[in-house]
């Protein structure tokens, strides 16, 4: 018998699914499992999880790639997580008292404006914690859930009540119980936490209307948070927390000021890092935690969340019938050879980065009887191109370094027609890495950082290598008429609601 290979566990607890991937030192994936989970939808705009599925799926991904892997040693878990998604639990029973508030539900539109009225509009927090007042941020979905559940602000006033994002919840389920802790990117999505000093802010919790005795304790990304209490992890360090996003950006090896990912998931987000210094948007980004490492400055970047990107595929496949599987929308994309005029604006919960309009709806636009699936299969494609280009074309103007490559990750980046599209209309090389599950292992490198599995960011730039890069071969002129198009697309969303 040999020695076993020592790996990391990363669990990456997504909008969709919930996996555990074992990486080895190369950053290579050695075994994984998967497992999707229901999404409830009760009323328009409104989405939800059930927090205890999502607990049930993580021991069983957990479980099932440890049987995929037998002969392999442990040495630390990280966890990835969808960020704004809100939970609410009563610490004594460890139950969640209402269904998880997914990031994507806007049933806080009515907080939001509220607060924005009281004074300051949309911006009233932004030069403390980086955000607009929207429905995308966790904040107000506490708000909502202790005003609709009768005896729940009571509850959290007197502490018997927990909040978390989902990598809070996991944590707690973890260790038993025993650690109520979030790292700073995941805080730094809650509207509640100050960017420069990686605190909890006790007055904009209370003027928004969460008592700060259900507030997590915030740390650092990389750091043992607590062991595994019971199951086949039993012992091993809890040792990353990093939102998904920032997972990738890590995972990506994007460690230098000025390096940049796009996750085409989902929705879509572009993270430019910009290093230790917090860069204040002006043009309609976030300012967030990239990493914080334990024991170095935090390191900032500025991100562009667009709400409506995969899931519009799957609207194709599901709502529409179009596609019987999210593969065929490139084979009937590539029917065609342009979008014949047709645009598509997912602005089916508003428009998030650059736009911050939760009163658009999405629209198909410039339609006439030439127009066949394969144009609209092309548009769809189209639109999550034209997305990020207005994100990027917003980050070149906040950072004014601006964008010479871009890495690219996520369930889309297989779609080579895409891919294709997005270097056409940036004018930038896209780049895919060889190793395509970035989030996951942007957690294991935050966890096996923790406990010296890997010795330094050096072995992680190290470990990134490339697997296809696409560059641009349209005409400036054609760039410029098709972006155009899309803007006066998005005029004819708005004001809708």
């Amino acid at each position: 018998m040999g020695t076993p290979a020592s790996v990391v566990a990363a669990i990456d607890q997504g909008t969709t699914s919930t996996r555990c991937i074992l990486f080895g030192h190369d950053g290579r994936v050695v075994a994984m499992d998967q497992r999707e989970h229901r999404q409830h939808l009760p009323r328009a705009g409104w989405v939800e999880h059930d927090a205890d599925e999502i607990w049930a799926n993580t021991r069983a991904v957990v479980d099932g790639a440890l049987a995929a892997a037998p002969d392999v040693d442990v040495v630390a878990v990280g966890i990835a997580n969808q960020r704004e998604t809100t939970v609410v639990w009563d610490r004594r029973t460890g139950e969640p008292v209402a269904p998880a508030v997914v990031w994507q539900d806007t049933r806080t539109q009515a907080i939001c404006s509220a607060l924005g009225e009281s004074g300051g509009g949309p911006d009233r927090y932004r030069a403390r914690t980086g955000l607009p007042l929207a429905t995308y941020f966790a904040g107000p979905k506490v708000r909502w859930i202790l005003d609709e559940l009768p005896g729940a602000r009571r509850r959290a006033e007197n502490g018997e009540l927990a909040f978390g994002t989902i990598d809070s919840w996991l944590l707690w389920r973890l260790t038993g119980g025993v650690v109520h802790a979030t790292d700073a990117t995941n805080a730094s999505r809650t509207l509640l936490m100050d960017l420069d000093t990686l605190q909890w802010l006790p007055d904009i919790a209370e003027e928004i209307g969460v008592p700060v005795a259900m507030l997590p304790e915030i740390r650092p990304s990389a750091q043992v948070y607590g062991t595994v209490q019971d199951g086949r992890l039993r012992g091993v360090p809890i040792a990353g927390i990093l939102g998904d996003q920032q997972a990738a950006t890590f995972g990506q090896a994007c460690l230098d000021p000025g390096q940049a990912k796009n996750t085409y998931g989902t929705g879509n987000f572009v993270l430019l890092n910009t290093g230790t210094e917090l860069v204040r948007s002006t043009h309609g980004l976030l300012t967030t935690v990239c990493y914080a490492l334990d024991g170095a400055p935090p390191v900032y970047a500025l991100e562009g969340s667009i709400a409506v990107t995969g899931s519009l595929v799957q609207w194709f496949r599901d709502n529409l019938g179009l596609i019987s599987s999210a593969a065929e929308i490139e084979t009937l994309a590539r029917s065609v050879d342009d979008n014949g005029g047709a645009y598509v604006v997912p602005a089916f919960s508003g428009l998030f980065a650059p736009h911050w309009r939760p009163d658009a709806r999405g629209a198909i636009v410039g339609l006439t009887r030439y127009v066949n699936r394969g144009h609209l299969a092309r548009a769809a494609l189209e639109a999550t191109a034209f997305q990020t280009c207005e994100v990027v074309d917003a980050m070149n103007a906040d950072s004014a370094v601006p964008l010479t490559s871009l890495k690219v990750d996520g369930g889309m980046v297989v779609n080579d027609l895409l891919m294709q599209i997005q270097a056409d209309l940036l004018d930038v090389p896209v780049v895919r890495p060889a190793v395509a599950e970035t989030t996951a292992l942007g957690a294991a490198y935050a966890a096996g950082l923790a406990v010296g599995f890997w010795s330094s960011l050096e072995e992680i730039r190290e470990n990134w290598r490339v697997d296809r890069e696409w560059r641009s071969g349209m005409s400036a002129d054609l760039r410029d008429a098709l972006l155009a198009g899309w803007k006066k697309a998005v005029a004819r969303t708005l004001d809708w609601v």
